[in-house]
């Protein structure tokens, strides 16, 4: 089996969105409303003008990892001096292909995509399953992050 790798494009985004929505069920995400009409909203906007970009791992035609990245600014500050972020995203892998390095691979695919952004730092929520791969790779904890639901 030779795993391949593409940058998502219009054509896969069906099952992209699928895919995302089946992560966030494994990770325990309750379904009380319908996330594919937003999500396709997303993606597409984001896709055209730059600021979201996935690559996905391939077995022939089927996907069976995806991974995304977000690019957001805010202003500079000491631990990014160029204000720009990347919010990575829907790192998944699909359960019969774990353990074979397609997530790092993934990872460092989207991580190159922020570098060549101009990205300073690179943010995640991961779960439980990913935190080794992140600590691994590099990412610490931080112990700041905090959120307000509207």
């Amino acid at each position: 089996m030779a795993i391949e790798y593409k940058r998502l494009s219009e054509k896969e985004i069906d099952t992209f969105i699928e895919m995302r929505i089946n992560q966030l069920r494994e990770e325990g995400a309750k379904e009380d409303i319908d996330l594919k009409p937003a999500l396709k909203d997303y993606y597409l906007r984001h896709m055209s003008d730059g600021t979201f970009v996935s690559w996905l791992a391939m077995d022939g035609e089927t996907i069976v990892g995806t991974s995304g990245m977000s690019f957001v600014e805010k202003p500079p500050y000491s631990g990014c001096a160029s204000g720009k972020m990347g919010l990575l995203s829907s790192m998944f892998t699909n359960p019969d292909y774990r353990r074979m390095g397609i997530a790092k691979e993934l990872l460092d695919r989207v991580v190159n995509e922020a570098r060549l952004y101009g990205c300073g730092t690179i943010q995640i929520t991961a779960s439980d399953m990913g935190v080794k791969l992140y600590t691994a790779y590099g990412f610490v904890h931080n112990d700041n992050f905090m959120q307000y639901k509207l």
